[in-house]
């Protein structure tokens, strides 16, 4: 222990006598340890930090077996009941239903509020204590309308009901009915979605009618289980696929017998597969950036290591063993690595705090993604100490390989010299063509990823969110559908807005999620069983005007009209993917199917568009007449060519006056599809970021191979100077070796990113294509520059060499 502190005492003194080495390589820590250390805690957060509920590590999350994408929902009430009663692998299963929104008045507060519908066993399945109160319990569902009670989260009852533990039952309204508040949920408990955080929590049994709970045709849950002791997920998954094939025996017409599936929860069902994906591909991307830190750094220890070469000569003349200076070496890279990381630690954890700050870019705040806790817990100090003894050891390796094969005599004879003959390839030149291979790697991703957000921008997608307003709004207090006359008469009041050009409504604005297929027969079908659907498209109930609001092309037919009611036929329009799915290079228009139990009739075509997510492949669509279709949320689209933060107050007092009671939520377009991307944005930026990190070290690692080029040649310089040497020749002396490496780790990282970037960026990059030739351009262009700017100095100094100057010097 006294000889540890010796050693670190020594290289704490050697490494303030050298203060830009030192700082130089601090930095380069800083960079890499902390990159990786802020990359690392928000895939823990995200992926590795266990929910916070009971045994989370037997929880499941039932789905079909097909793969889907988004927060789909599984089956019906009464298929959850047969599941939950047949099943005899599970020792519970619970449901819940994830898109319950209302009005919350209490006292005089009003405010529209989120949360969650769940079956009376769900609080049970996950093994949660309430903070205050109770949970709901299986015995307080006696049938429809049975259980009025609920349960807030932590963060409502702290900003509506100041905290206060009496409002343990108090009764406050949810849109039109009374609720019985019996307990909150703890603080850190938000269900069993990782990026979800609702509001409250009601008996499913008091959310839907009595109909829908026994109508086996909709997939209302999202359904958990819990396995029995011993069992497997595979056992599992025959025994619910066993379940659903005699189910589908049973109710032929409703139930398809489709097998099912285990997940873990928490990562809105399959989308878990592409965020599991994208972040571990990010987390890949960082790594290389802390091994060109390493990299970086051996280079710069074995320069300074063939410096000191004398120095260490001399000790060892003087008794001290190899081993010895080994670890005095491994010592001073280990110090060095340590306050690095821990420097990278500090800022990482700061970095890490800003999403709870609420100090995130607009574009990154206004997504469902942004309310993920993050910090640093254990797991982030583990990896920032693994990630930092790892560096040390890497980089303080060079030096120490350097001593260990060392010619004492040798060394005290010639004093600090490269033995390593110009024409062969030295470690460090391996080295800084690492550190170029890196940097084009990560510049190239960062081109690719800035070349599909540039694509997704502008990829068609059936509609125009530039310079459109959103206005969501529920009717709670209306029974039934909504009165023709009140929606024109709304329309038309925000049509007469200064500034609005168009307006219309819609059930649902594309990319807000919620969307789920509608079965389609074929006009003859008699029996109804899903099996006979041909198609299940999303549906949109839309207004007169939607079309011409949101700019979506009609190519064929007409639009929807005022005419187009219950009392007249049933129509429809349909985009591009439904027609040529249905009738394939049949005409469209006249043709007819079965939705919703009408028969309907196609009056238009609407051109193809994107609805879910940017990657998805061409889906149908019906747009159905706003009065041929059951109305409940409707959300108006106004064009207008007034600023967003003009518009969303008088669009907001125009609708509330005509429907003070029910809640309204205005954003702009290109807001409201915030969630959409904010995984490319993000992913964007922090391939910038790390490519911009990579490229600083590739700079610094030329510039210090370049540097020390000319300053060990300095003498050489000077009497080719001297005998009349061009100019091209002493660049060429001076800095070529440098630029040779920079082509050659330049060519092989475009080469490694054409063969690898594909796979690994196809997961986090809309239309990943590394071989575009603006990309490929663009990447030898950056790096070109990159070599001019790290050798321009070296290069000056060996221009303005003074023979005279240095041959008096010797």
């Amino acid at each position: 222990m006294k000889d540890l502190l010796l050693d670190v005492r020594f290289a704490l003194r050697v490494l303030w006598k050298s203060p830009a080495f030192t700082l130089v390589a601090l930095v380069t820590l800083v960079l890499g340890i902390g990159t990786n250390v802020l990359v690392f805690g928000i895939v823990n957060a995200v992926l590795l930090h266990p929910l916070d509920v009971s045994d989370p590590q037997n929880l499941y999350q039932l789905r079909f077996k097909p793969w889907t994408s988004g927060k789909l929902l599984t089956t019906s009430y009464p298929a959850f009941e047969d599941y939950r009663q047949r099943s005899t692998t599970f020792s519970d299963i619970a449901g819940f239903y994830g898109y319950s929104e209302a009005i919350l008045r209490w006292d005089k507060a009003v405010l529209s509020v989120s949360g969650y519908a769940v079956t009376g066993n769900y609080f049970d399945l996950l093994g949660v204590r309430p903070e205050v109160g109770r949970f709901i319990k299986p015995a307080d569902e006696h049938g429809p309308n049975s259980a009025p009670y609920v349960v807030l989260s932590d963060s409502l009852w702290r900003r509506v009901f100041n905290g206060d533990p009496g409002v343990v039952g108090t009764t406050v309204q949810l849109n039109k009915q009374q609720f019985t508040v019996i307990g909150v949920a703890p603080a850190r408990f938000h269900g069993t979605e990782q990026f979800d955080w609702p509001d409250y929590w009601i008996p499913i049994v008091n959310y839907f009618e009595r109909d829908y709970l026994e109508d086996r045709t909709g997939r209302p849950l999202v359904v958990l289980g819990r396995l029995k002791p011993g069992v497997t997920p595979e056992q599992a998954a025959e025994n619910l696929s066993a379940i659903a094939a005699q189910l589908a025996k049973e109710y032929p017409k409703t139930d398809t017998g489709v097998p099912l599936r285990l997940i873990r929860p928490g990562l809105y069902g399959d989308n878990g597969d592409v965020i599991r994906g994208s972040l571990y591909s990010v987390a890949g991307l960082a790594l290389l950036v802390l091994v060109a830190a390493c990299a970086n750094l051996a280079s710069l220890f074995a320069a300074r290591g063939a410096d000191r070469s004398r120095e260490l000569a001399v000790r060892v003349a003087l008794g001290a063993g190899r081993w010895r200076l080994v670890r005095q070496l491994l010592t001073e890279a280990m110090v060095l690595s340590m306050l690095g990381g821990a420097a990278g630690l500090v800022i990482a954890s700061l970095l890490l705090g800003v999403p709870n700050r609420g100090s995130l870019p607009s574009f990154l705040a206004q997504s469902s993604y942004s309310h993920l806790p993050v910090g640093v817990d254990v797991s982030v100090y583990l990896a920032a100490l693994i990630l930092t003894l790892a560096s040390g050891l890497l980089f303080g390796m060079i030096p120490a390989r350097t001593v260990w094969q060392s010619n004492p005599l040798q060394a005290m004879k010639s004093g600090p010299v490269d033995s390593t003959p110009l024409r062969r390839l030295a470690l460090r030149d391996l080295l800084l063509c690492a550190q170029i291979i890196v940097c084009t790697l990560l510049v190239t991703a960062s081109l690719v990823a800035v070349r599909g957000m540039v694509r997704m921008l502008h990829a068609p997608l059936g509609f125009d969110p530039q310079n459109a307003m959103v206005a969501e709004m529920d009717w709670p207090e209306v029974e039934g559908n909504i009165p023709l006359e009140k929606t024109k008469a709304m329309i038309d009041a925000v049509r007469s807005i200064p500034g609005v050009t168009a307006a219309g409504t819609t059930s649902k604005v594309p990319f807000t999620g919620g969307l789920r297929g509608v079965p389609v027969y074929p006009p003859e079908t008699t029996d109804f069983s899903l099996n006979n659907s041909v198609l299940a498209p999303y549906r949109f109930t839309i207004s007169p005007g939607y079309f011409e609001a949101a700019r979506t092309p009609l190519i064929r037919g007409r639009d929807v009209s005022w005419r187009d009611t219950a009392q007249t036929p049933y129509v429809a329009l349909v985009n591009e993917t439904f027609a040529q799915k249905m009738w394939g290079d049949t005409p469209a228009i006249g043709q007819r199917f079965i939705m919703l139990g009408h028969l309907r009739q196609v009056v238009g075509v609407a051109e193809n568009g994107k609805y879910h997510e940017m990657q998805e492949s061409p889906e149908p669509v019906v747009y159905l007449p706003l009065f041929q279709s059951d109305q409940r949320h409707t959300t108006f689209v106004v064009r207008s060519y007034r600023a967003p933060n003009e518009m969303a107050p008088e669009l907001e007092r125009t609708l509330s006056a005509m429907e003070p009671n029910a809640p309204i939520a205005v954003q702009s377009w290109p807001d409201a599809m915030a969630s959409a991307l904010f995984a490319p944005r993000a992913v964007t930026l922090a391939l910038g970021v790390m490519s911009l990190l990579a490229a600083m070290l590739a700079v610094t690692g030329i510039f210090g191979m370049a540097a020390y080029n000319v300053s060990r040649r300095m003498k050489e310089l000077g009497i080719r100077v001297a005998l009349g040497a061009r100019t091209k020749h002493v660049m060429s002396a001076a800095v070529g070796r440098p630029i040779v490496l920079l082509g050659a780790g330049s060519l092989v990282g475009l080469l490694l990113c054409g063969v690898f970037a594909r796979r690994l960026l196809g997961q986090i990059v809309y239309q990943a294509n590394p071989r575009d030739p603006v990309v490929v351009v663009g990447a030898v262009l950056t790096m070109t520059v990159l070599g001019i700017v790290a050798s321009a100095i070296p290069a000056l100094r060996a221009l303005a060499v003074d023979p005279s100057k240095l041959l008096r010097e010797e």
